[in-house]
């Protein structure tokens, strides 16, 4: 791959993280402060991001897959999401800011898998390569925190009840514009399937792996995935309204603390891997998930704030032990012929199902520990969490049989 090239990949994946991270981190906080939603209304809102992911399998199937050259629906994608990025910002009630969130989660989560695939179509050895373009995501996502917070001060106390972070929409619609021009420069990347091949529900869906579901090892793990979703949803859905409500200033930067230690746990993994196996590393990353919350329940913004920082910082621990190991464990369990389809059901029930339930019971927690002063129990809110994790933890603990999985190297 020319270097030229890779400068451009990576200038697209920074972009790409860039935009999500500059808006869906303080999502929560804008809604209750300019649009003064609930939490069953903010819970709505961040499930957008599910039906996303639920309908991008049949836009990348049905069309991008056949008709149109990869990086052209990217660049159109992203025109549109500018489009619809702004009039979020022109939004001032949850009726009027819903169905432009809900349009441009549909248009966004398809750009996901466009990225990589005008990527992969570059690269004559990805697993080499490729870390070192989706890199430049991670610090796009974190730049996008660090200038909310630093550059902006759009999530200072004063600032957010004067409903400045609407402007983190505007910013991102002008990103979004960027990268949606910019990707008409990108390398062709032509459709990979012919346009009289007979489109089948089950590639689209990725049905062909549900046979993999006969396996007691993968189901139990498939089963866990989807479950682990919910405290995942809490995390997202409800950190920046926490540390809002607990008056944290600069609290989107300390919220990027999570992608940077997802940097630095993922360089961990191959040892935590390869030493102690699947099962533990599983193991260990939903421990972390019952630690995080249990971390935020009883920290506070004095002198227990360490606590409110560490839980952060565990992000790394609990999405890369969790989710990279069972990307792995999925590609060495799937095999050749399904490998594409076994991911792309995993997804599907991840960020498809799980998440849709987790926002949805995530929403259903907070208003149920809304207090007299409009504040929450933010106690009880994030203790449910904390034990649905160990839940999930003793189910995988007892069902899943010690398995050998290979950790491969880039």
């Amino acid at each position: 791959m020319k270097k030229s090239i890779q400068i451009q990949l990576s200038f697209m994946m920074f972009l790409e993280f860039f935009i999500w991270g500059g808006w869906f981190v303080t999502l929560g906080s804008f809604m209750g402060n300019n649009l003064g939603a609930n939490g069953a209304e903010t819970g709505m809102a961040y499930a957008t991001q599910s039906w996303g992911a639920i309908i991008a399998p049949f836009i990348i199937g049905l069309i991008a897959d056949r008709f149109f050259n990869a990086e052209k629906i990217l660049g159109v994608l992203h025109l549109f999401g500018a489009i619809l990025m702004y009039q979020m910002s022109q939004s001032n009630d949850f009726a009027t800011f819903y169905p432009y969130v809900l349009g441009y989660m549909i248009a966004y989560m398809p750009t996901l898998a466009l990225v990589n695939s005008v990527s992969f179509n570059q690269m004559n050895n990805p697993a080499k390569q490729f870390p070192m373009v989706r890199v430049w995501g991670t610090v796009g996502w974190i730049l996008a925190g660090l200038l909310i917070s630093f550059a902006f001060k759009w999530d200072a106390i004063e600032n957010i009840n004067a409903g400045m972070l609407s402007n983190t929409f505007t910013m991102v619609a002008i990103a979004s514009f960027v990268l949606g021009v910019f990707s008409f420069t990108l390398p062709k990347t032509p459709p990979s399937v012919s346009k009289k091949e007979k489109i089948k529900l089950k590639d689209i869906l990725g049905l062909d792996a549900l046979k993999l579901l006969k396996d007691r090892n993968f189901l139990v793990f498939f089963i866990s995935s989807v479950l682990i979703c919910i405290p995942l949803a809490f995390y997202y859905q409800n950190l920046s309204p926490f540390l809002t409500e607990y008056k944290v200033e600069n609290s989107t930067a300390w919220a990027s603390l999570g992608q940077i230690s997802e940097v630095g746990f993922m360089l961990l993994l191959p040892f935590f891997f390869k030493k102690f196996g699947f099962k533990k590393t599983i193991l260990f990353g939903m421990f972390a998930w019952a630690v995080r919350y249990s971390l935020f329940a009883f920290g506070n913004t004095g002198d227990l704030f360490f606590m409110l920082i560490t839980g952060i910082a565990l992000h790394g621990i609990c999405y890369d032990f969790f989710f990279v190991s069972g990307q792995i464990y999925t590609d060495s369990k799937a095999g050749e012929k399904v490998k594409s389809a076994a991911q792309g059901l995993i997804t599907l029930a991840t960020y498809g199902i799980g998440m849709l339930v987790g926002f949805w019971v995530a929403g259903k927690i907070v208003d149920k520990n809304v207090l007299l002063d409009g504040t929450h129990n933010w106690t009880d809110v994030w203790l449910f969490p904390a034990y649905f994790a160990i839940g999930v933890l003793l189910f995988f603990a007892i069902a899943f049989k010690k398995e050998t999985v290979e950790y491969k190297d880039a």
